[in-house]
């Protein structure tokens, strides 16, 4: 699209989670509204990240289902697996979901949108192409990118990121993967799943923002179902080796060499900051993310920053609520605080591992002493039995007042189950609320009403409640 001049209420700068919730928003609220997007509608969520991972997994899943159906009286298969149709099954899901970010669907609402690369020429000026954007108010939603960390070699060395991974259609034989956050595991259980030999290479722990007693079972999965894992390793160097690739680690047992086929890195994002040219904006930022306020607002007040480009919390269901902070304190002046919310995340590995609010360890550094935890395990669950899915558990943190601090949840189905502590936390709620709550049954959320209970066993069970419960049955 030429556009010469363009003045407009609000303009925002990416079209990931974060600007179209903003775009949506505040288009249907009556404002005008221009959406500059550099490259493909729906950001990294749709197009290299949530969803084509998850799709991935969802592929791995149903082979896993075949190997494991014995104990249900199914002759368990080893299944055959065609790798370039589960890439093919993957693009169909983005196509699916596409439509709901596309550029057709946000100009019927009403949004200029602009698909070219932005910068800004002054505090309140975004040059585009050939366009000059003059706006109320501007939204920086621009996202992150998967960074390399500085190994020798790796530049001479192919590997694939989260933005490459997804169009690779030849099954891996060995997977080397650096780095254990959530998106190596992920990618190593579901390969793994999909018959390729796999290894992950970490230099501290897996899963490190994880609760450890929670990341302890998700790690015997991985190792029950193949995966390497190499934990406090550090990777000397990589190497072309022949038609695949090789890693030189060390760790506590010494050095060693691995060979590999395909290199997945998965170690570390940066900000999508270098060409927007935020010094003529006034924008500061740091290496982490520019710099907001608890309002989102930059040091230019003009100029908002959400989403994975401030550094505060790289998920999308935090991008989208920023963006919701923003409708809330730009078009509506309602006061809002961006760290008054409760952070929830989930790691989509079989067993699934959900977290919000503060761990056990996060809460004793905050709290102190005070702090007290109640768990209940997933094989005291009915319906995980019937499931045959029994691994796993729930874990509150609590103050010594009883207010939820902190949830952890490590088994089937945590990134549902987790729900009901993220409105807990949201709330403000006690755990005693928990504990009232009718459940149906046999269902896996009855661990979360059976840990809250957990809190007043032995209050209810003690010496002086059972002297006063024979008083009042003699008094009746």
């Amino acid at each position: 699209m030429n556009v010469a001049a363009v003045e407009t209420d609000i303009c925002i700068i990416g079209a990931g989670s974060a600007g179209l919730t903003v775009a949506a928003g505040a288009a249907q609220l009556g404002l005008k509204v221009v959406l500059v997007e550099r490259g493909k509608m729906g950001g990294d969520c749709l197009n290299y990240g949530c969803v084509p991972s998850k799709a991935l997994i969802a592929a791995a899943q149903a082979a896993q289902d075949m190997r494991r159906a014995g104990p249900f009286g199914i002759r368990a298969v080893e299944p055959v697996i065609d790798f370039a149709a589960v890439i093919d099954h993957v693009h169909r899901v983005i196509a699916g979901i596409a439509p709901n970010d596309s550029v057709e669907r946000f100009e019927g609402l009403g949004v200029q949108v602009i698909k070219a690369q932005a910068r800004f020429v002054s505090p309140d000026e975004l040059a585009v192409g050939e366009a000059r954007i003059r706006a109320h108010r501007f939204v920086i939603a621009t996202g992150s990118r998967p960074v390399a960390p500085p190994i020798p070699g790796l530049a001479d060395t192919p590997y694939f990121t989260n933005e490459t991974l997804f169009e690779n259609r030849v099954r891996p034989e060995h997977l080397l993967i650096v780095g254990g956050g959530a998106v190596g595991v992920e990618m190593a259980q579901a390969h793994a799943r999909l018959g390729a030999r796999v290894s992950v290479l970490e230099a501290a722990r897996l899963l490190g923002s994880d609760d450890p007693e929670l990341v302890a079972v998700v790690r015997r999965r991985l190792e029950d179902e193949g995966v390497a894992l190499y934990e406090q390793t550090r990777v000397l160097r990589v190497e072309p080796d022949g038609t695949g690739i090789a890693a030189v680690i060390a760790n506590g047992k010494g050095e060693m060499r691995l060979a590999g086929s395909h290199l997945l890195v998965a170690a570390g994002r940066a900000p999508n900051v270098e060409t927007l040219d935020l010094g003529r904006a006034g924008v500061a930022m740091t290496k982490k993310g520019i710099t907001v306020d608890k309002r989102l607002r930059t040091t230019n007040r003009r100029i908002y920053a959400i989403g994975d480009v401030n550094g505060l919390s790289p998920f999308t269901h935090m991008a989208g609520a920023h963006g919701t902070l923003v409708i809330k304190h730009a078009l509506f002046r309602l006061p809002v605080n961006v760290r008054s919310l409760p952070l929830p995340w989930c790691t989509f590995t079989d067993p699934e591992l959900a977290q919000v609010g503060l761990t056990e360890a996060q809460a004793r550094a905050e709290h102190g002493d005070g702090v007290r935890t109640v768990k209940w395990k997933l094989h005291e669950n009915d319906r995980a039995q019937a499931e045959r899915e029994t691994e796993g558990l729930v874990k509150v943190v609590l103050d010594r007042r009883g207010r939820v601090l902190g949830a952890g949840i490590v088994g089937p189905h945590a990134g549902e189950l987790i729900q009901i502590w993220c409105l807990a936390l949201s709330r403000r709620m006690k755990i005693g609320a928990m504990a009232r709550m009718l459940v149906p049954y046999p269902t896996l959320g009855e661990i979360n009403k059976r840990a809250a209970s957990a809190w007043f066993t032995d209050r209810l069970f003690s010496p002086r409640t059972r002297r006063l419960v024979g008083w009042l049955f003699r008094l009746w």
